[in-house]
């Protein structure tokens, strides 16, 4: 083993529902977790059949398989960081919220998958309910998108219009969440602009060039990443600087293997590099 390096890498367990595809749900956080340097553990919240164009159907695992899960890996090895994206029920919610209460000095990265890419609704106002309730008050960063954000602090039943990002944060920092990394894909902008709030208000805004196509688990690499990187030591805006960074590197190289949307490619760094098109410098 090289020097300096620990005996053990980094943990990190994601509480996720599977993806045929692969594009998207467990299968992106463990290409994402791995390719950070990380361990990572799985706990399977949910069984999807989709593929890379939407999901068709989504069978929620129950809740006291997800609980034995997680409880069997976490008593066998110490985990550095949680991370959390479809949970399929309330149950699951409930069962996950209670073991991450006995752990409250590990991060948790919490991705809220309301709907898959195509639109297809993946929670019901009762999941949302429990999520406020019982999952951001214990969330150290939300990574929802716009759409996302405002439809979890967006009550359906009040004449008030749908609030901006910036006040969507607020009110989600409110409900206890530390951090709030509010991503800009589905805004009309030129650029995607990820806004990072906190409790004091904006705490970073990075601008990215809008890449043409359509990405499937471009969300779950991004939250992924960010739990990768916390578990290595990272403080959470550097570990938001550099998991973006990442994604919009595994989306620039995104491939289209099926009919449906491109996938992030997170091993982008490990493909033989082509020749710069650049010439090099040269010391003189």
């Amino acid at each position: 083993m090289p020097p300096n390096l620990p005996d053990t890498p980094p943990i990190v367990l994601s509480f996720a529902a599977t993806d045929p595809s692969g594009g998207a749900g467990l299968q992106a956080d463990l290409l994402t977790i791995a390719s950070i340097g990380c361990h990572p553990l799985s706990v399977v919240t949910a069984v999807t059949v989709q593929d890379t164009g939407g999901v068709d159907g989504v069978m929620p695992v129950d809740a006291e398989w997800v609980s034995d899960q997680a409880r069997a890996v976490l008593e066998d090895m110490p985990v550095d960081a949680f991370k959390i994206g479809l949970l399929g029920s309330v149950e699951n919610i409930a069962a996950i919220a209670e073991i991450i209460s006995d752990y409250p000095g590990i991060p948790l990265v919490f991705d809220p998958v309301l709907s898959s890419g195509r639109g297809d609704e993946l929670v019901n106002e009762d999941m949302l309910d429990a999520m406020r309730e019982l999952l951001l008050p214990q969330t150290t960063i939300l990574t929802p998108n716009g759409i996302e954000a405002r439809r979890l602090v967006h009550d359906e039943d009040s004449d008030e219009d749908s609030p901006g990002l910036a006040e969507c944060a607020k009110r989600i920092v409110l409900l206890g969440c530390e951090y709030v990394l509010i991503t800009g894909t589905h805004e009309q902008t030129p650029k995607v602009i990820n806004t990072l709030y906190g409790e004091r208000g904006l705490v970073r805004a990075d601008s990215w060039p809008r890449l043409p196509g359509i990405y499937h688990g471009s969300g779950c690499t991004l939250s992924s990443a960010i739990a990768a990187l916390l578990a290595n030591g990272l403080s959470v805006e550097e570990a938001v600087q550099e998991a973006q960074e990442y994604t919009w590197q595994a989306l620039q190289f995104g491939f289209r293997p099926g009919m449906g949307q491109h996938i992030p490619d997170r091993l982008f760094w490990a493909r033989d590099e082509e020749e710069d098109d650049e010439p090099q410098n040269t010391r003189h």
